[in-house]
């Protein structure tokens, strides 16, 4: 997609909707950017604390907007919202197919938004700690507080899914391959919210993988200390056994038989606790092969879009090649046809001519 902000960029939210443009001539009509509902994801920048709205259309962005803390999020129906961009000074617009889809954007732009605040007073707060300045007036954001103009509520939503007649016809080849490398724009997009979610399961489960190295620990130590205890008590059993009716009255007996059954039910229990943990362990290891997995698919992914931008560089300059070709030939054709046209009428003066002589 964008080579250059893979590496800091890490998607955290990806949904499919018609993408609309604001017309920047009336303010008021939606200009299709795309004409199938393709994938608008949520990425943040972790180096520079910044989240971008990215969606992509076969090869070409059309929508790279960076979140700004001033931005709302505008519910205009059911499956329609907005948002204006003052940075691109336009107003984009997405279409959704469902309700539950278009109500997850706006939860998922509004938790954007407040992380794009924190952030950015975080980042204010260290400045003004490392240059020991007084508080500075605030910045003006006038261009950023404009708010979005308002659509009629089902404008959009009647244009949802009408396509506008191509005015230029591509060749069967060239459309082939661009819809090769669409398709495996999405898959790579796809590709790098199943790697997300491997990331984060992998966090979670070496998280709990310490804590349950930590507890074993702790538990082999009590074992240790239960299985003394379990000896002490066995040879005092024994101890009373042999000596019969010399040693301790029965009842002491008793407690020390009920003692020992009840540690080694505790040691049972310990023992499935453990049993528990390393199939954890199991577990945990194959989520490490899975996340390898993935990342070899999206480098195989990275490959193919590079051969297939490759390819369809190509298969453009070969159909230019052929256009100049049809077109040479289409001149030629016609300086033939013009010359066989004048054969033609002076074969009919000669048979006229000939049909006179005939009839002398």
């Amino acid at each position: 997609m964008f080579p250059h902000h893979r590496e800091r960029e890490q998607p955290i939210f990806s949904t499919r909707a018609h993408v609309f443009q604001i017309d920047p001539a009336t303010k008021r009509n939606w200009i299709p950017a795309s004409k199938h509902a393709v994938s608008v994801s949520f990425f943040f920048d972790s180096n520079r604390n910044v989240y971008r709205i990215i969606s992509v259309g076969g090869t070409k962005a059309i929508i790279n907007c960076v979140v700004t803390p001033s931005m709302t999020f505008t519910k205009t129906s059911q499956k329609f919202g907005q948002w204006a961009d003052s940075r691109a000074n336009t107003v984009y617009g997405l279409g959704f197919a469902t309700e539950q889809q278009l109500q997850q954007f706006a939860e998922k732009f509004k938790e954007v938004k407040d992380a794009a605040r924190l952030a950015r007073e975080k980042s204010q707060d260290k400045e003004l700690a490392n240059t020991a300045l007084s508080i500075a007036a605030p910045q003006d954001l006038s261009d950023d507080l404009q708010s979005p103009p308002v659509m009629c509520v089902n404008g959009p939503e009647d244009k949802l899914y009408r396509s506008q007649s191509a005015d230029i016809t591509l060749s069967s080849e060239k459309e082939r391959i661009k819809k090769m490398l669409s398709e495996g724009s999405i898959c790579e997009l796809n590709l790098e919210a199943e790697f997300f979610t491997l990331q984060d399961s992998n966090s979670k489960l070496v998280a709990a993988l310490h804590e349950a190295n930590t507890n074993v620990a702790q538990w082999k130590k009590q074992l240790v200390a239960y299985q003394e205890e379990t000896e002490r008590l066995r040879e005092q059993v024994a101890d009373l056994e042999a000596h019969g009716g010399h040693g301790p009255s029965d009842l002491l007996k008793d407690e020390l038989t009920q003692s020992l059954e009840e540690l080694e039910a505790l040691l049972k229990a310990k023992d499935e606790e453990i049993h528990i943990l390393q199939n954890k362990k199991t577990d945990y290891h194959e989520i490490e092969r899975d996340r390898d997995q993935a990342i070899h698919r999206l480098r195989e992914v990275e490959m193919r879009n590079s051969e297939l931008e490759r390819r369809i560089q190509n298969t453009e300059q070969n159909l230019s090649i052929s256009l100049e070709d049809r077109d040479r030939i289409d001149t030629e054709l016609q300086r033939a046809i013009e010359i066989l046209d004048i054969k033609i009428f002076d074969l009919n003066d000669l048979r006229q001519s000939l049909v006179k002589l005939m009839d002398k």
